[in-house]
């Protein structure tokens, strides 16, 4: 039978062996929820020179700062973060980010930690099945035995290799691995660690790098057939849908000039945002303009090029269904369809930004380009009338998103919650302002969370980060407001209180006078000045564009956390959209 300290002292070890090689593998942050179960990985996190710990004590909103860690850290080779949590429901709280991880690629490593095998099934406290509890949200998984003399070290290093490799290599994602431990889970102080030097490879523990090096996969890129298809085409359009890096956004511009092909830049893109800095062929009013039926109807394409993964919007989603072009290139990296309406003609699975930089060296522009020309034109005319109409009308929630866009400061990073906040950004961001790295869990779209990704995101961003997001939202992710003070960026939050679900007010349930509200527009009376005082963070609710204006650019540029409430009616905010949506008719007939 193995002694009670030699348990502890394995424990010790396995938890120093799977950080030093994560560390190794490039994780150095860990996202931790504290439990008794976790205690040989927290230890083994809090001891290590280079590990970095965010502790935060809700195991839900940990998970999502991962989520946001890894989505900011995209430009520098995705560094997934570590999240650390103990045994039971604590691993469950986990599962709202690795669905949005998974469905979005996103890289995280979970280091759930577990009951030994012979507490399973056995109606043992806080015991649960955790092995295969993400599904097939998970890349990879693996259920870690309790440490044990019999198994080498070796196969501890591989395993985390691995994993680290899985977690990046496309279509990147979460892995997990369910680490058991037996009690006693610490050592006592006054016992000797059992060391690296005796019980590893020396090759290993003489040298900073893993045990076994990956190399990643090479996707080779042939463009020959796809340039041809293309330039066969009268009236092409380039669909830049949510793209990981600014390297990727970059090598879509350099491709659209040459082919001489406008694009329709969703928010993900990291083209929308700081679109005039960008070479002309952006167009960042797109929705807008498709909101004129004559206009679409006279846009029709014969071909789309679909670099990425999907987009924010509805309205583009069901012109290109209508239109049909005889040729829709999808060019991503991940194995995913991203085809909602089943018209790829051609799916091209690549790293985006070598496809576009190998098609931009074969493809020619039209001299005469009528067809650029127009959608430019409409574009120019769509955000002057947009600039004008929201002046002229009282703060609202798209005026909110014009000016944060317009007066983000430069590295500040932009987090947009889902339902309203991210459509309105896609619809009515500024072009003006900076080329901002932007982000938002449209995976899976859901609104949980938002608070901790921002958190996250602003971390692995290692800059100040503004957060717009819903009453809802943030309702929903309130006690992750405490993880703003223990990131080093600062976050200002701006919430658009309307008080209730105010993306109902678009949806064909709010022909149902008698349901709509009691049902789905959720009423309450909450503000969020308390909220604020709760936790530290200072407030401010401005009540004209020109308050919030400064108040937003005062906030942003400090070196601390902040809460902005602007209170909005859904029912003027409905009337708004509608009537905004007619002045850029009108402007581009």
């Amino acid at each position: 039978m193995q002694r009670s300290h030699d348990t502890a002292s394995l424990n010790e070890f396995w938890a120093r062996l799977i950080v030093e090689e994560l560390v190794r593998c490039g994780t150095e942050t860990f996202f931790v929820a504290p439990g008794s179960r976790s205690t040989p990985l927290v230890l083994a996190v809090a001891r290590h020179p280079e590990a970095q710990a965010v502790v935060h004590y809700d195991e839900r909103g940990s998970a999502f700062a991962a989520l946001g860690y890894a989505r900011a850290t995209a430009d520098d080779g995705s560094r997934p973060a570590a999240w650390i949590t103990t045994s039971g429901t604590a691993v469950a709280n986990g599962l709202p980010a690795v669905v949005e991880a998974g469905t979005d690629a996103v890289p995280m490593l979970l280091l759930t930690t577990d009951r030994p095998p012979e507490r399973r099934d056995t109606a043992s406290n806080q015991t649960i099945d955790q092995p295969d509890i993400f599904g097939d949200y998970a890349r990879w998984q693996f259920d870690l035995p309790a440490p044990t003399p019999a198994i080498d070290a070796r196969a501890v290093l591989t395993t985390v290799d691995q994993a680290a490799y899985r977690a990046r290599r496309p279509p990147a994602g979460p892995v997990h691995l369910n680490c058991m431990f037996r009690k006693p889970l610490q050592p006592d102080p006054s016992e000797a660690r059992l060391s690296f030097e005796q019980h590893t490879p020396a090759r290993w523990h003489e040298s900073n790098a893993p045990l076994t090096r990956y190399e990643p996969p090479q996707l080779a890129v042939d463009v020959g057939d796809v340039a041809g298809e293309l330039q066969e085409a009268e009236r092409g359009l380039i669909v830049a849908g949510r793209l990981a890096s600014r390297r990727q956004a970059d090598a879509v511009s350099t491709l659209a000039e040459a082919l001489g092909w406008p694009v329709l830049a969703d928010v993900g893109s990291h083209l929308r945002l700081g679109s005039a800095r960008h070479r002309p062929p952006i167009i960042g009013c797109y929705d807008q303009l498709l909101a004129s039926e004559a206009f679409a109807e006279r846009h029709r394409p014969d071909a789309v090029l679909h670099v990425g993964g999907r987009f924010v919007s509805k309205r583009l989603r069901l012109f290109l269904a209508k239109s049909r072009p005889p040729t829709y290139v999808l060019a991503t990296d991940t194995p995913f369809r991203v085809d909602p309406e089943h018209q790829v003609t051609r799916r091209v699975e690549t790293d985006p930004a070598a496809f576009c930089d190998a098609l931009a060296g074969v493809v020619l522009a039209p001299e005469n380009n009528d067809w650029l020309e127009s959608w430019q034109s409409a574009d120019r005319r769509a955000d002057e009338r947009i600039d004008t109409f929201l002046e002229d009308n009282a703060l609202s929630e798209p005026r909110v998103l014009r000016l944060v866009t317009r007066h983000l400061p430069e590295e500040h990073g932009l987090v947009l919650a889902s339902s309203m906040p991210v459509r309105d950004a896609d619809r009515y961001a500024a072009t003006g302002g900076p080329a901002a790295l932007s982000s938002s869990n449209r995976g899976a779209s859901g609104i949980d969370g938002t608070v901790a990704t921002a958190a996250g995101f602003a971390r692995g961003l290692r800059q100040p980060a503004t957060l717009v997001i819903g009453d809802l939202a943030l309702l929903h992710d309130l006690n992750s407001l405490m993880l703003l003070r223990r990131v080093e960026s600062p976050v200002t939050v701006v919430v658009l209180n309307n008080r209730g679900g105010g993306i109902f007010s678009f949806l064909p349930i709010a022909e149902h006078e008698d349901v709509l509200e009691p049902f789905f527009g959720t009423p309450h009376d909450a503000g969020f000045e308390h909220a604020a005082a709760q936790f530290d963070l200072t407030y401010h609710r401005p009540d004209s564009s020109s308050a919030f204006r400064e108040t937003y650019r005062t906030e942003a540029r400090s070196d601390a956390p902040a809460l902005i409430e602007v209170r909005t009616e859904r029912d003027e905010n409905r009337a708004l959209h509608g009537a905004l949506e007619t002045a850029v008719r009108d402007a581009i007939r």
